[in-house]
């Protein structure tokens, strides 16, 4: 995998085991949407870092303070559907405020390339930090499309959220969006021949929704 100053993995003990919890194949539905949510909640914390915030002045039981918040209407949430919208919920916990869109993709059946059914985005979106969240970040593709339909919108300030990643997909994200920041719970070994990352947690969507 290309070294990138984007690409940032949150090797952190509670992380890693929520991580164990997906990756096992006995885990019941109700666990796994549990847990996808969150780790979204904890990789949030350090993909905020910077958002942008400013000064207001609260007033405590005792006296007038000055505490910096995140600025309003700052911040969006983009979940790729479907199974991005298992990692929605994390993120809202931590910072309810965001303003949510919604990008959908499915695949070319003769061209085998994404291609976008759906997007809804906030406006105003182009000005904001923009959290797009997917479980998966496989061959990069779906993620590729999707931060092209955000940047046709002007958006600048990109940051992805997978929870498990390949080498390949992180590779692509790097080499046609160097300007996006990626944050990854884990970076698994490789692709198999079907594009499933191994050793992964099979496919995020089904185990989300019980669509097994």
């Amino acid at each position: 995998m290309e070294n990138s100053p984007n690409v940032r993995i949150l090797d952190h003990p509670l992380i890693s085991h929520k991580v164990a919890a997906l990756r096992r194949a006995d885990t019941p539905c109700w666990e796994f949407r549990e847990t996808v949510s969150g780790i979204a909640s904890l990789m949030a914390y350090e993909a905020f870092r910077d958002v942008p915030t400013e000064k207001v002045e609260v007033r405590t039981p005792l006296e007038t303070c000055t505490q910096t918040v995140v600025k309003e209407d700052s911040v969006a949430v983009v979940p790729i559907l479907r199974a991005g919208l298992g990692m929605l919920d994390g993120v809202l916990r931590a910072y309810p405020q965001a303003r949510i869109g919604h990008i959908g993709l499915r695949r070319d059946e003769e061209t085998h390339e994404p291609e976008g059914y759906y997007c809804r985005l906030p406006a105003g979106i182009e000005d904001m930090a923009v959290f797009v969240v997917d479980p998966m970040l496989a061959t990069g593709g779906s993620a590729s499309a999707a931060l092209r339909m955000l940047k046709e919108r002007g958006c600048r300030d990109i940051r992805m959220l997978n929870i498990i990643a390949a080498p390949e997909g992180v590779d692509r994200i790097v080499k046609e969006h160097p300007d996006v920041r990626i944050y990854i719970a884990a970076l698994d070994r490789c692709l198999n021949r079907n594009a499933y990352i191994l050793p992964g947690l099979g496919d995020a969507g089904d185990r989300i929704f019980g669509t097994l």
